[in-house]
């Protein structure tokens, strides 16, 4: 299967998105009855009914858009685990995060995020990431395509990260609370020696402040594909460097290692250095 993933190829990625959104996840934010919510592997990972809901339409859609595609649902892989064999190898795969930021969205909270990412046999080349509430999105395409910001006009301007600063001068999120014992201490001991730091409980709106340059890092632990192909797509077309926390690079079939997003390499270095180094 040979699809072109250009800019107009994510434009109606997006619309499909934005349809999702208005018809599916926005109609019952704030309107969900108890039994509309459930837990998965804890009570801060929830789903509800609109998240499946969601899913199922843009996989239908995907499917229309790319007949004989892979489609990889985060809620789908709950029930079919199998579906994550394909991540890899597929000539071309959608991977959806429906909402990104459910225990927000479940809470009444406006801090949620529908994510998108295209593979080609493992590699991402098309990325979106949708914010429902303000109807803004970030776009990117592998390979020059750059990344960039379509507001709810449809108007489009080019992301870029934020310049480079000392470490001591960044800001951002590191998501701690998900980290291993030993590792999360550290990063706890050694955070308020950046500039400053939040958490969002939303990757989704983390990764739209540090593509468009209003935060300098974020680092994760979780590093499951839906949560994170598309920001690490946007991220790299907008400029900036990520890597695990070794420094080795990020790969699709990666379910460990951790990640961490600067600037570019050195500030990274810097970064690193600060919050990860137990010296």
């Amino acid at each position: 299967m040979t699809v072109a993933v250009s800019g107009a190829h994510m434009r109606t990625v997006l619309d499909i998105m934005r349809q999702a959104a208005a018809e599916r996840i926005m109609p019952s934010f704030r309107h969900l009855g108890v039994d509309a919510i459930r837990c998965k592997s804890s009570k801060m990972d929830v789903v509800t009914v609109a998240d499946e809901a969601a899913e199922h339409d843009m996989t239908a859609a995907f499917l229309r858009l790319s007949p004989g595609a892979v489609v990889i649902g985060e809620e789908a892989v709950c029930v079919r685990p199998d579906l994550m064999d394909a991540i890899e190898d597929a000539d071309l795969a959608y991977v959806i995060d429906p909402i990104d930021g459910t225990a927000n969205y479940a809470a009444g909270v406006p801090l949620f995020g529908v994510m998108v990412a295209i593979l080609r046999r493992g590699e991402v080349i098309g990325a979106a990431i949708l914010d429902p509430v303000c109807n803004i999105a970030a776009l990117a395409v592998r390979g020059g395509g750059g990344a960039w910001l379509v507001g709810p006009d449809d108007a489009e301007r080019p992301l870029r990260c934020a310049p480079p600063v000392p470490a001591a001068e960044m800001c951002g999120n590191a998501s701690w609370r998900y980290l291993p014992r030993p590792v999360r201490d550290l990063v706890a001991r050694n955070l308020p020696r950046v500039m400053g730091s939040w958490d969002f409980r939303c990757a989704a709106h983390e990764y739209l402040m540090l593509v468009d340059g209003k935060c300098h890092f974020l680092l994760f632990n979780r590093t499951m594909p839906w949560d994170h192909l598309a920001g690490w797509l946007i991220h790299r077309e907008a400029g900036g460097y990520c890597a695990h926390f070794d420094g080795s690079p990020y790969c699709v079939t990666d379910r460990a290692g951790g990640l961490l997003y600067a600037p570019d390499r050195a500030s990274w270095q810097d970064l690193r250095d600060l919050l990860l180094d137990p010296g």
